[in-house]
């Protein structure tokens, strides 16, 4: 074979291993989430949907739930393709989901637990300050709305279980905000990208809190896949998300979402995470 037949050959290959099976290309993708925090968020999800299954040539099929658990627990058994779950449950199942893509947050894959209290309230700044108070989580599953608590507490050398008066979850970040400003709580634990994202597009919902500290960096919530997903169709799904940033359509809705893009990421990023989930002993 000649030098321009074998180059020829070479670029049929390349281009149809970026391309999706034609066996899947009527099976639709699904794609599981929590809630986020858009008012609109239907409406989001929609042109999300159309933009991906124009760059993937296939139906895509967005899964909601409350927790993270239901969102795992689909993931694992098959029902789900992919998902945008938090780093600590990702960090305990690992073994049986596959890093996709994490998002890019002013910059870096990187975001930060933020504790919460009612703007009035200018003496706590630590969870130890909270004594006794009630306090609001998130999701019994989420790095930032639960397990860096646990750890804070664990530091302070306080039980969690008897340190405040009482606690509850939400089961969203947005909702932690909304309880504090309304006096339900008088602390929280959240999203630190959550409560910026809110801050910058609905500062009449963070307007009532101040964040009283903030955690180190941690990987930022990452998009998996379970390990039933074909390579192939991993990677060409990957690469839609990587493209977004320079696409018009995509970039648009990445500034909804308050993102810059997404990068392929490694385990690595979670091991803050990790080390966390080992020290705490859940």
């Amino acid at each position: 074979m000649d030098k321009a037949r074998r180059n020829l050959l070479k670029l049929l290959v390349a281009g149809l291993s970026s391309w999706p099976w034609p066996a899947r290309a009527e099976t639709p993708l699904l794609f599981g989430i929590t809630p986020v925090i858009l008012d609109e968020q239907a409406d989001f999800l929609g042109r999300w949907q159309h933009y991906l299954e124009a760059r993937l040539q296939r139906p895509v099929r967005f899964t909601q739930r409350s927790s993270y658990r239901e969102i795992l627990n689909l993931l694992l058994t098959g029902k789900l393709d992919c998902a945008w779950l938090c780093g600590y449950p990702y960090v305990r199942q690992k073994p049986y989901l596959d890093l996709l893509a994490v998002p890019l947050y002013a910059g870096q894959p990187f975001y930060r637990s933020y504790l919460i209290v009612p703007v009035e309230d200018r003496t706590t700044y630590s969870i130890a300050d909270l004594r006794g108070k009630v306090f609001a989580y998130s999701d019994p599953d989420s790095n930032s709305g639960w397990l860096t608590p646990q750890v804070e507490l664990k530091r302070a050398g306080t039980d969690s279980s008897r340190h405040f008066r009482k606690t509850f979850f939400t089961w969203s970040h947005r909702k932690v905000v909304e309880a504090v400003a309304a006096g339900l709580a008088q602390g929280g634990a959240v999203d630190g990208y959550i409560w910026d994202t809110l801050a910058r597009l609905h500062p009449e919902l963070t307007q009532g809190t101040r964040v009283a500290w903030r955690s180190k960096l941690f990987g930022f919530p990452p998009l998996v896949t379970g390990e039933h997903m074909p390579s192939l169709e991993r990677d060409v799904l990957r690469k839609a998300l990587l493209h977004m940033p320079i696409d018009p359509r995509g970039k648009a809705l990445l500034e909804e979402l308050n993102l810059d893009g997404f990068q392929a990421g490694t385990p690595a990023l979670f091991n803050g995470i990790e080390a966390n989930w080992h020290f705490v002993g859940t």
